[in-house]
């Protein structure tokens, strides 16, 4: 949760610089003050000397002397007074830039953890995928998908689609393209007679190596789908479920991206005064915004953002944005897609 109380060190610096700087200024400006009446004081003490003719040449010595002092104490006080602007001036910019480092690395280790939320999140479907296409139903179906070993798999996916809800269907199609049985056949009823056969995840599926293999298709819309927003997950079907059996057909899950990637854009832990000027993104490999907390952009957008060779980081932007971003680091054995959490905070 954030904490709306908490105070920012930034300003808290800048709070006690430009305090420093006010006392020192009132205390520099008492001290000219004095000097100026010491001055006068002097000044009138030598009339009075020159009147007073010889009698008064002693004390016209002393006169000249805090005189002297006067001009003395008022030249040190210019120079503490350049000197002391010229030190917090100094603090100021080197705070500046200490807190926008410290502003910076924040945003970056926010970003770092939208993306590993999603890391361990694909993961997960890259596990489902390649499990349930060794499921007895399911094999049975792409092996000889008769009308009764169709409707068993479109029942078993079904059961699954109750418990998994993140998923909005489950196809299963042969070796041609041709969907033979999905998950919600009452809901998508055209997807079973849909071709899939030109579609990238299809044909990567048939190609995987082994049963270990899986593939993810580009976030997009998906038009049997309702054209809903989806991140597709596929692997072979294999004879007898075995991981190198003979490909015999191939499984696609449709993950629903948007709720779920919005929960995790939209929970990042920000403070409350900084959400107004702040996007939480993230982006595909190509730097296409895949979720926004703002909801803006969504597969249309691109970010060009500057990175080296680092897979973390922050910069300004030319617009004087705070651009925090954090590569993919996968999780476990899914190596990541080099999508990016990215974080963009106006001044």
């Amino acid at each position: 949760m954030s904490n709306p109380g908490h105070s920012n060190p930034g300003n808290t610096l800048f709070d006690l610089s430009r305090g420093v700087l006010d006392v020192a200024s009132q205390k520099v400006t008492r001290i000219e003050e004095i000097t100026r009446r010491m001055k006068m004081l002097a000044m009138n003490a030598l009339i009075e000397a020159a009147r007073a003719g010889d009698t008064g040449r002693g004390f016209a010595v002393v006169a000249n002397e805090v005189s002297d002092i006067s001009t003395q104490v008022s030249g040190i006080t210019k120079e503490l007074k350049s000197e002391i602007v010229a030190r917090v001036d100094h603090l100021t910019t080197t705070g500046t830039a200490i807190v926008q480092e410290m502003h910076g690395k924040r945003l970056a280790d926010l970003s770092l953890n939208m993306i590993e939320i999603i890391d361990r999140n694909l993961y997960e479907r890259s596990c489902d995928v390649r499990w349930w296409a060794t499921d007895r139903a399911v094999v049975d179906c792409a092996a000889n998908p008769t009308e009764v070993a169709r409707r068993h798999a479109a029942r078993r996916l079904g059961v699954i689609l109750e418990s998994y809800t993140v998923y909005l269907d489950l196809w299963i199609a042969d070796r041609d393209g041709r969907v033979i049985a999905n998950g919600r056949p009452d809901r998508y009823h055209t997807a079973q007679s849909a071709s899939v056969a030109e579609e990238a995840w299809f044909r990567q599926a048939l190609a995987t190596k082994d049963g270990g293999e899986f593939v993810v298709g580009d976030v997009g819309r998906n038009r049997t789908l309702d054209d809903r927003v989806v991140a597709t997950y596929a692997t072979a079907i294999r004879r007898n479920g075995d991981a190198n059996g003979e490909v015999i057909g191939a499984l696609g899950i449709f993950f629903d991206w948007e709720p779920q990637a919005a929960a995790v854009v939209q929970g990042v832990r920000l403070e409350e005064a900084e959400r107004d000027r702040t996007r939480c993104l993230l982006l595909d490999a190509r730097h296409r915004v895949i979720a926004a907390s703002d909801g803006q952009g969504v597969l249309t957008e691109s970010l060009p953002l500057r990175r080296g060779a680092d897979s973390m980081g922050h910069y300004r932007d030319p617009k004087g944005r705070l651009v925090g971003y954090a590569l993919t680091p996968g999780y476990e054995t899914y190596k990541g897609m080099g999508w990016y959490g990215v974080i963009v905070q106006s001044p």
